[in-house]
């Protein structure tokens, strides 16, 4: 390693040491150690454009170890991004350009919000998924359109976390061979040595995931680091692990233990470092100027890199002008979902099998969908016909097969939306998005339009029994913000769900029923405002108000049959999506809902939380707050209470509130 390498290197270490200690909050250890993979990445290897840190055919790079973000923003900073010195004093202050975790939206050149371990592995994948298809759809001889690799730095806590097991088993699968992992292997976790806990061979298991897996023994040699890299670009058959041995809090006075880890190094300390490191700054904060001579040639570099694409994107358009357009209209994120409307969607059918139709016909309007089942297709009804299954063999297929790994599904189809150029969906029963949640709550947070598809709603499920009868998953998935979630009652409903999800800017999760439902005469277009009269009573004002989703609209239709032969004026109103009615104007809130009627009733085969907004003190809520049971679908409903009769029981009692 030359000199200026190596002062380089240390003034990621040094930067990464004083903003977390001016933050009094952060984790030095991390960067400390693994800073040479940080230089051998954006000193020596990757493909990027400070300039214009998103430019299509840029090489990715993941910090799937997020808590280690100060590695992240001070290379980002030296090697010219738009993260100035202020912006790294500011390290994990409100509001600043370098929060806590790296997060999307917040810091140029940040490809993924990461902390949550093991997440950024799969995300990468999802990202290497999205280039190999992607380029075996457009690349041509000599004219490679899509050619970029995708990196990440991951640690034992990754290693550790069984998606990251997952997602690495389907990379290996798939033969996703631009995927370079580089493990920062230091034995150290939050409790102490890995040894506790964690003993088994990483490099051993990921031979099994059929990777390549190459060693780097001293974490510092950042000439061996980049020999490795070129070695795993030499591998286009497999991804590639390079397990890196380094020390946590390298340098330091906490070297090698577990309290450099997610703590301060102490001012002393940092003294220290820069003591050992032999740091020519006495003030901190301040980097030497042949630092920054050095490392900001990555702009002018980035910037000939990006020439030399758009030259032969230039080139690629003229020989093929319509695959060009193709191509910018899927990098553009927008689609034509117009051909949802043509679908006859009047007729009695499962929600379920409603979604499929839509699926279908999207597979010929949108080329770039592509979603896949965590091995449910069939009883997802997922399938996108005449479109091949992605496959190592097959990369330009675009029905995905998961296999039974719903967490890393659900991370991956984010890494393939992070990509761009794809419009993205899975699928599983909805009782198991409590595996995928957490990777459903990163979709709302960093604003990712990928569409679940969840079916098996409720009781319906049947024979199963209550291991598969959602119950509490219909209010956790309504608690998360920026996920707008849709129960439609029928296929209309579902067609305008979907014609909602792919419009939207987020995530939408679509419940859908397993049995068949009854087709209503006012649903359909009004459904994309969450809550609407699907149909009214005489009286301006009604007795009372039934709500519904789903399966239980059904009940409502007929309770309010029964109570108009028993002269109560019940209107009914359908509600497919909280938030989609929430987001609505308080007028036109108030004209399905008016205050003037206290007395309520919701009715939903699932838990009763979130419900009480809408129903009010004096209102009631028919839900199921217990678990299921095994047993014929119609027979559950009516055991649990959920019949016409059973409604119109507790609505007299509402009334009975409200005179």
């Amino acid at each position: 390693m030359k000199p200026i390498e190596e002062l380089t290197v240390n003034a990621i270490r040094v930067l990464s040491a004083q903003a977390v200690q001016k933050a009094n909050s952060g984790h030095p250890g991390m960067p400390l150690g693994a800073a040479p993979m940080a230089y051998a990445l954006y000193g020596k290897t990757m493909n990027y454009n400070p300039r214009n840190p998103y430019w299509h055919n840029r090489d990715r790079f993941v910090l799937s170890a997020g808590h280690g973000s100060m590695l992240l923003y001070s290379a980002l900073h030296l090697f010219g991004y738009d993260l100035d010195m202020e912006d790294i004093k500011d390290f994990r202050q409100l509001g600043s350009k370098t929060p806590g975790h790296p997060e999307i939206q917040h810091t140029p050149g940040v490809e993924v919000s990461t902390g949550p371990l093991g997440q950024g592995i799969a995300n990468a994948v999802g990202m290497a998924l999205a280039e190999r298809h992607l380029a075996a759809r457009f690349n041509k001889p000599d004219m490679p359109l899509v050619d970029h690799y995708t990196y990440v730095i991951a640690g034992d806590g990754c290693m550790m976390e069984g998606i990251s097991g997952e997602a690495a088993s389907l990379a290996g699968t798939w033969g996703l061979g631009k995927l370079i992992v580089l493990y920062d292997s230091n034995a150290i976790s939050i409790e102490g040595s890995t040894e506790i806990a964690f003993t088994e061979s990483v490099a051993d298991r990921f031979r099994a995931y059929n990777w390549q897996v190459l060693d780097v023994a001293d974490g510092n040699d950042v000439d061996a680091i980049e020999k490795a890299i070129e070695a795993a670009k030499a591998d286009a058959g497999h991804p590639t692990l390079i397990e890196v041995h380094t020390k946590i809090g390298y340098g330091s006075s906490k070297e090698g233990s577990a309290a450099s880890h997610g703590a301060p190094l102490g001012e002393d300390s940092v003294k220290g470092l820069m003591e050992k490191l032999n740091w020519p700054c006495k003030e901190w904060f301040e980097v030497p100027g042949e630092v920054y001579d050095f490392t900001r040639q990555a702009v002018a570099a980035g910037q000939n890199k990006q020439d030399a694409w758009d030259e032969l994107a230039a080139a690629y358009q003229k020989i093929y002008p319509e695959e060009f357009q193709q191509y910018q209209d899927f990098m553009s994120g927008k689609v034509d979902a117009s051909c949802i409307a043509k679908l006859d969607m009047n007729k009695p059918m499962a929600t379920r099998q409603a979604s499929g139709m839509v699926i279908a016909e999207l597979s010929k309007a949108i080329p770039n969908l592509m979603g896949g089942s965590a091995d449910l297709g069939p009883s997802n009804l997922t399938s996108l016909p005449d479109c091949g299954d992605f496959s190592k063999a097959n990369p330009a297929g675009r029905n995905m097969h998961f296999g039974v790994r719903e967490h890393a599904m659900a991370a991956i189809a984010n890494g393939m939306a992070l990509h761009g150029g794809l419009r993205v969906f899975c699928a599983t029963f909805f009782v198991f998005s409590d595996y995928m949640k957490h990777a459903m709550r990163m979709s709302a947070l960093m604003n990712l339009p990928v569409v679940y598809v969840l079916t098996h709603d409720s009781l319906g499920v049947g024979e199963d029994g209550p291991t598969h009868e959602p119950i509490e998953q219909l209010a956790a998935l309504r608690s998360i913000p920026n996920l707008t979630v849709f129960r439609p009652a029928d296929g209309k409903e579902t067609a305008a769900a979907w014609q909602c999800a792919l419009s939207s800017q987020g995530p939408t999760a679509l419940v859908l029923s397993r049995q068949g439902l009854p087709c209503y005469e006012r649903s359909g277009a009004d459904a994309a405002k969450g809550g609407y009269i699907l149909s009214d009573c005489q009286k301006a004002v009604p007795d009372v108000i039934l709500m519904a989703t789903g399966s239980e609209v059904a009940l409502a239709m007929e309770a309010q049959k029964i109570l108009e032969g028993q002269n109560v004026a019940a209107r009914v109103v359908s509600m497919p999506s909280f938030e989609r009615f929430d987001a609505q104007n308080e007028a036109y809130r108030e004209s399905v809902l008016p205050s003037a009627c206290r007395a309520r009733v919701a009715i939903e085969v699932l838990s009763s939380f979130g419900w009480y907004k809408y129903v009010g003190l004096d209102g009631a809520v028919i839900a199921m707050d217990r678990f299921g049971a095994s047993g014929p679908a119609n027979d559950l409903f009516k055991y649990f209470g959920f019949t016409a009769e059973h409604v119109v029981e507790e609505t007299f009692k509402v009334l009975d509130r409200n005179i």
